[in-house]
């Protein structure tokens, strides 16, 4: 076959928020597929079998047919490289580990090759490389060319794993994401603010803006911790802190043997040896622990027979228990211990040294605590044990196995006292117990740290037993039940009027109470203050008041420039104002040349609204009119005149509208439910009267006063000054 033309990718961009293509953010590429706009897939001899056999994931796409191999259906019966790309790219991205569905692609024009192609991805950066790479993987199999595909995937992976969210991170984010709590990711890394404006709440990972300073500065003082348990009654083992191996030994005999060595500020178990007998061991873990810790400073305390447990406290409750494991091998008189983990240990499938596996791959001539381990059982690395012979490899390693149903009450009460003791809402209490189903003062078994910011994937993804939805736990602790993290935002897309109105909306809210955040032509605003853009664009102005800590309430334009280019600033809004359907010069370079193709970008508006949000429709306006059923909640029309259509057939189903009325002595505007007027206003003279009225009908969505929303329209200064305060 000749060769075809290749897919020219003509245009990629980023749609951060809801756009015209579906609510979350997408890549949107425009294609030229050129010569092979002649040639869908069923003419394409052995591509279906080429790219089913290279992607077999294919099959469970539904694709426009709805059902499981929906996809296939299509390839098989003859759809276009465009179409095709979308799946592709969708396919990659699940290969790396970043799970996504979404795709639509459309033509543009008829017969010309040009098609734009939307596809869902949680990050940019992941997003461009799977298109450049779902792009060559076609051609490839267009063309019957070998292509490499185990080699894109690792690189994808690596690119998922370094860029995307941690999966602890991730977990609390999609938490939030099933209560509809709105999440922004605040730097590259796991800092996430969860909510907008004033109701919102940050995280990182498994610290909160709950998690007190002074509180991580105890948990990290362990002496300190350890004292403070005691005087509150939790069991702690005797210990002394310590500055020599020979003063570690001291300890150790004044303690009695056998003992544990551990660093005084470490964390996550490293530098800790247990069940010291000698004062050799003594001075070799005294050195380690004070290599692994920030200073020489080394704790010597009782060793605690049992094995290690790390119980997850949130709040004020238990949420998750895992338990510890020792790990050993077994001679078989030939095999050096480096070869026998090999065999014997990192063979589990669930081994390995990615956060994906719930156990670690060990290495021991490379672990100092192992290296250690083995030196005090007269052994290197490389020694071979005889046929029969056991050997300890790592005692309480891998404390990943889910024994959550089976801690004692009263060792849960105890671990959440620890964790109030110090002062942290989320902590990772480390207890040594034989059982942890009994209680502590049964078996001698005790507290030994309390750790802020703790790692969640062992109660994530346990070695064995049952997942612990964290994420769930952290959420809950965060927002209470009826919290959703949302402040009211009115969201207004249309070109006449918008400007004003969303001024004259934002001065009501700021009338009510509330401190206002406006982001429109004009300019952005904080209570009326204009604050310099700083070269940020639309999206970026608009999240701007998002994330400010002091804005109670949010109020934005969005043009159908910005919803084609970078999506709307936010999520869903409490109410979405539509002014009109008219020009669509001003988005002619988008291929959007007839007010048909208008209105599926300004429906984006309405599309957004909450189901317990409100429409605010201008009822003059055919178009706009139209969209009143795409609401999922509350429609109220406005109108100059109140006979339009839309307004006399709202009133006549009992619903609200805002219109103009000409009475004796001057023109007013009425709210009305149904056939009752609710409220008469005066008309301000110096406001467009069609913007007035959007105002009043968003205002009362808002649930404002007719007396509030009087008071404002006397005192709205429609032409202030263009000044920075």
């Amino acid at each position: 076959m000749t060769k075809k033309k290749d897919i020219e990718v003509l245009r990629v961009t980023h749609l951060r928020g809801p756009n015209i293509w579906t609510y979350r953010p997408v890549i949107e590429a425009w294609l030229d597929i050129g010569e092979l706009e002649k040639f869908p897939s069923n003419l394409l001899p052995g591509l279906y079998e080429r790219l089913t056999a290279i992607l077999p994931g294919l099959i469970v796409h539904r694709c426009g047919v709805g059902e499981h191999g929906g996809f296939l259906e299509r390839l098989r019966d003859g759809t276009y490289a465009g179409h095709i790309l979308e799946h592709v790219v969708l396919e990659l991205q699940n290969l790396a580990g970043m799970k996504t569905g979404f795709g639509k692609t459309r033509q543009i024009g008829d017969g010309t090759g040009l098609y734009k192609m939307a596809f869902r991805t949680r990050q940019e950066q992941v997003g461009r490389a799977a298109l450049a790479a779902g792009r060559d993987l076609l051609m490839a199999m267009i063309e019957d060319q070998p292509y490499d595909l185990a080699a894109t995937v690792i690189d994808l992976t690596d690119l998922v794993e370094s860029v995307c969210l941690g999966p602890s991170t991730a977990n609390i984010v999609d938490a939030a994401t099933v209560r509809k709590i709105p999440a922004i990711r605040l730097t590259d890394g796991n800092l996430v603010q969860l909510g907008h404006g004033a109701m919102q709440r940050r995280i990182w990972t498994a610290e909160t803006e709950e998690t007190s300073a002074i509180a991580e500065g105890i948990a990290s003082d362990k002496d300190l911790t350890k004292s403070l348990l005691a005087s509150c009654g939790v069991p702690v083992p005797e210990g002394e802190l310590v500055t020599s191996a020979e003063a570690a030994w001291e300890a150790a005999k004044d303690i009695g043997v056998p003992v544990v060595v551990k660093p005084y500020d470490g964390n996550h178990g490293r530098g800790v040896s247990l069940n010291l007998m000698t004062e050799a061991d003594v001075t070799a873990a005294y050195a380690l622990a004070a290599r692994k810790g920030d200073s020489t400073s080394v704790i010597v305390e009782r060793f605690i027979a049992g094995n290690e447990h790390r119980l997850l406290v949130v709040g004020k409750r238990l949420i998750a228990a895992a338990a510890g494991e020792s790990l050993w091998v077994t001679g078989n008189g030939s095999s050096n211990i480096i070869e026998l983990v090999d065999d014997q240990i990192n063979t589990d499938p669930r081994r390995g040294t990615t956060e994906d596996a719930p156990l670690n791959a060990l290495a021991p001539e490379h672990g100092a605590e192992i290296i250690l381990e083995l030196e005090r059982q007269g052994m290197t690395a490389y020694s071979v044990p005889q046929d029969g012979q056991k050997v300890l490899i790592q005692p309480n390693g891998n404390v990943a196995f889910d024994v959550t149903d089976q801690v004692h009450p009263q060792v849960a009460a105890m671990a959440t006292l620890a964790a109030r003791v110090v002062g942290l809402d989320i902590a990772g209490i480390d207890v040594v117990a034989a059982d942890i189903s009994r209680p502590l003062e049964e078996q001698g078994g005790a507290i030994i740290e309390v750790n802020a910011s703790p790692g969640l994937l062992a109660h994530l993804k346990p070695a064995s037993g049952e997942p612990r939805n964290v994420g769930e736990a952290i959420v809950d602790h965060l927002f209470a039940p009826e919290q959703s993290g949302r402040m009211p935002i009115v969201g207004i897309a249309g070109k006449h009027g918008a400007t004003m109105a969303s001024r004259l909306i934002a001065w009501l809210l700021q009338i009510s109470g509330k401190k206002v955040g406006l982001a429109c032509a004009d300019g952005l605003f904080v209570n009326g203050r204009l604050l310099p853009k700083d070269g940020f664009s639309d999206w970026e102005t608009g999240e701007r008041l998002l994330l400010n800590k002091n804005v109670e309430a949010g109020v934005f334009e969005a043009s159908a420039r910005m919803i084609l280019t970078e999506g709307l600033a936010y999520d869903k809004c409490a109410v979405g104002v539509v002014t009109d359907v008219s020009d669509f010069e001003d988005v002619a370079e988008f291929h959007i040349d007839s007010h048909d193709k208008l209105y599926g970008v300004l429906r984006t508006q309405v599309d957004v609204i909450l189901p317990s949000g409100v429409a605010v429709l201008n009822a003059a306006d055919a178009q706009v009119v139209d969209m009143a059923d795409l609401c999922d909640g509350e429609v109220i029309f406005y109108g100059v005149d109140e006979h339009l259509a839309a307004i006399a057939e709202h009133r006549q189903d009992g619903k609200r509208v805002v219109f103009q009325r000409q009475d004796q002595q001057a023109r007013r505007i009425v709210l009305a439910q149904g056939y009752d007027d609710v409220a008469s206003l005066p008309l301000s003279p110096l406001v467009p009267p069609e913007a007035v009225l959007a105002a009043i009908a968003a205002g009362w969505a808002l649930g404002l006063s007719p007396e509030l929303i009087g008071a404002g329209l006397r005192t709205f200064d429609a032409n202030p000054k263009r000044t920075h305060h």
